[in-house]
């Protein structure tokens, strides 16, 4: 055998076993993992949501799809991950989770907005423009806002809390949020959190 073939063939060997050892580095793969969310084992189902969030953004699309399926806890875990994430992109999803038939995921959800705080503002107050109709949506609003209202979004956000606590939420919510997200994306500094998030 040449020098040649040798050399040709040396750097596709070395080429299969790198690709080997980071395909195990990386662990298993997101569909085994999301599958692992559904596990009746509570360790089984722990690390499948850590190895999860450690992915990140990756993992975002593929916990959305898993928050479609009937299993409470794949969906429980899903939107549990999605929090722990919180990425610009969970919070169109954990504001779509707010509707959840199933409330511990509808509360998950909400607690997962609060930790994103501006970041998940956006699609929740789009939300409240456009599907205030939704009992379920107006409940987990509530939470989310009654929570950063206690904070420095006070004064954007007081107003939306106040629409949402009156007889008919419906009546004055919609043009409150439209307020707050025109009166936020006037604020320099959360302009900035947005634009560098997205």
């Amino acid at each position: 055998m040449s020098l040649k073939k040798v050399n040709k063939k040396g750097p596709k060997s070395f080429s299969r076993a790198k690709k080997t050892e980071t395909a195990r580095a990386s662990g298993p793969p997101l569909a085994a993992l999301i599958k692992s969310l559904s596990s009746e084992d509570d360790g089984v189902r722990v690390n499948a949501r850590h190895s999860l969030v450690a992915m990140g953004k990756a993992a975002v699309a593929p916990l959305a799809e898993a928050l479609k399926d009937g299993n409470n806890l794949l969906k429980w875990e899903a939107a549990k991950a999605l929090g722990d994430i919180g990425t610009p992109e969970a919070g169109p999803i954990l504001v779509k989770a707010l509707e959840d038939e199933q409330f511990d995921v509808r509360w998950l959800a909400a607690v997962g907005l609060i930790g994103m705080n501006i970041k998940g503002l956006k699609p929740l107050l789009h939300a409240l423009m456009e599907q205030i109709d939704s009992v379920f949506l107006r409940e987990g609003a509530h939470h989310v806002i009654h929570d950063l209202t206690k904070g420095e979004l006070r004064k954007y956000l007081a107003p939306v809390l106040a629409a949402l606590e009156n007889v008919e939420p419906a009546a004055g919510c919609p043009r409150a949020a439209f307020h707050a997200l025109e009166m936020l994306e006037k604020d320099k500094k959360i302009l900035d959190t947005w634009n560098h998030s997205s």
